[in-house]
């Protein structure tokens, strides 16, 4: 098997050839003899060509769920090449394996590249997810708590860390998560009121509505933005008359985001704002009301059969 892993990789690295994706398909699911042979012939591939395969890699795992690079992915992460290794990061969003939480975190203390750093802390997010679900051991809970929250803390780190930190940790129902997201909505750094916004809907702590609905007249479209989604990560129907306000936003990314959160809160003044929608002359806007009523007809199926 390693000759022919060796050949397709060797092949694979030959910056003359188009990457070609029937002989990309064959590194899936490589035992340990073929991470050695790709190993072997990885570290002499010029970055830019090592770019392209592990652009390409990730783009095939997306559009199959039956091809599985991980472990060329976790290979990737001690890359040289930062592009790689943030790339190599996004490929192992589908991963549930709670070993991937320390080579995670060291990359989002200590990798030189800030966008490392970055996709590190969004993948992380997924953990704490699992973390809050009881998923988790406890030991791996605590490890990642600490690193988020002291990432979050450490104002010497980059604003786009320490916002997507921030983000990761929403789900985690700790007192220093609340008031994290507290001080950084309190922050006159725009983009970090923005992230906690965000951490706001994703905590699904219903005590920051009234936060929320007040910020729906913000002057910062992104603030809107952020709050549209939050409004639709809560669910609560009290949010509905303020969505509704926000669909004739100025923004049409604003309008997109409060349609999307009707259909996830649902109701009848929801569907009667949606209904009337779908004669919008926008066609975004339009498949957007579809695609919500889709949603909330979704949300509402199990109660229809309720007596």
């Amino acid at each position: 098997m390693s000759l022919s892993i060796e050949e397709t990789i060797t092949d694979l690295a030959n910056s003359d050839k188009p990457l070609s994706g029937a002989r990309l398909t064959e590194l899936s699911n490589l035992n340990s003899e073929g991470m050695e042979s790709f190993s072997r012939v990885w570290v002499f591939i010029e970055s830019k060509r090592r770019q392209q395969i592990i652009y390409r890699l990730v783009e095939l795992a997306e559009d199959n769920f039956e091809l599985n690079f991980d472990s060329i992915f976790k290979n990737c992460l001690k890359d040289q090449d930062a592009e790689v290794r943030s790339k190599a990061i996004e490929g192992l969003w589908e991963s549930e394996e709670a070993s991937m939480i320390s080579p995670l975190i060291n990359l989002l203390k200590n990798d030189s590249s800030e966008k490392v750093q970055v996709a590190a802390a969004m993948v992380l997010g997924k953990f704490a997810i699992l973390a809050e679900h009881k998923k988790l051991r406890s030991c791996h809970t605590s490890k990642l708590e600490e690193a988020l929250l002291s990432v979050i803390g450490d104002k010497s780190k980059p604003t786009d860390v320490r916002r997507r930190a921030l983000e990761a940790a929403a789900p985690l129902s700790l007192p220093q998560v609340k008031r994290t997201i507290m001080e950084s909505y309190q922050s006159h750094n725009a983009k970090l009121r923005a992230s906690a916004v965000y951490a706001m809907g994703k905590s699904c702590d219903c005590s920051w509505l009234p936060i929320l609905l007040k910020e729906t007249a913000n002057a910062d479209t992104e603030i809107r933005y952020e709050v549209a989604g939050a409004c639709g990560e809560l669910g609560e129907e009290e949010a509905t008359p303020y969505l509704i306000g926000l669909i004739s936003d100025p923004d049409t990314d604003v309008q997109l985001a409060a349609i999307q959160a009707l259909g996830k809160i649902g109701g009848s003044e929801a569907r009667v704002c949606l209904e009337e929608c779908r004669n919008n002359p926008s066609q975004v806007v339009q498949e957007a009301v579809e695609k919500a009523l889709e949603e909330l007809k979704a949300v509402e199926a199990p109660f229809l059969f309720e007596a």
